[in-house]
């Protein structure tokens, strides 16, 4: 059976300049061995969801915290949202999956351009770090929802430079747990 990984990506934080408000960019990758099920720890999530009384969707860890999107209109509750927070946490804790947090501080870039290369910088390092762990696959898959063009094109120079058989997916998040997971992470 070919080995392969997944990594879904999501960020927090935006190629602007800095700001006090967002002065950090983020870049959460979640490794998943493709070879270890976790389907019953995704039953097991959607189960909880629906006695939560909410309907299977894409949890989006920011708005549960603050009140916003579908969570304030038609699930304002705070311990129902605490409770959705609480099991997508400990799904997370459960399932079989690493991860990494590439994180830089906005400050000091004076243009995007270094921006740009301090996140790649930044990004390539802590790959670097797990390389001899990433080598073990024999593909990697990146799913991503290509929701800032730059660092799509930062991630594909990255992952192509450093390893041979990668593929890059679109991804819906609500069509990947994995994918909440990573923006849990960002959070």
């Amino acid at each position: 059976m070919e080995k392969i990984l997944s990594v879904l990506v999501d960020e927090s934080g935006d190629f602007g300049e800095y700001e006090d408000k967002s002065p950090y960019y983020l870049v959460a990758m979640v490794f998943h061995d493709q070879n270890k099920d976790i389907y019953e720890d995704i039953k097991t999530l959607d189960r909880h969801i629906i006695e939560l009384g909410f309907p299977i969707h894409a949890i989006h860890s920011g708005p549960i915290i603050r009140n916003e999107s579908i969570y304030k209109d038609n699930y304002s509750d705070l311990d129902n949202r605490r409770a959705l927070l609480n099991s997508l946490y400990n799904f997370t804790r459960k399932v079989a999956i690493n991860y990494i947090c590439p994180c830089i501080e906005k400050k000091g870039c004076k243009d995007s351009i270094q921006l740009n290369a301090k996140l790649s910088r930044e990004i390539a390092s802590n790959l670097l770090k797990h390389k001899d762990y990433l080598d073990t696959f024999e593909k990697i898959i990146v799913y991503y929802d290509n929701g800032q063009k730059t660092l799509t094109h930062i991630l594909t120079s990255i992952f192509n430079t450093m390893f041979f058989n990668v593929e890059f997916r679109k991804v819906k998040p609500s069509d990947y747990k994995l994918f909440q997971v990573a923006d849990l992470v960002c959070t």
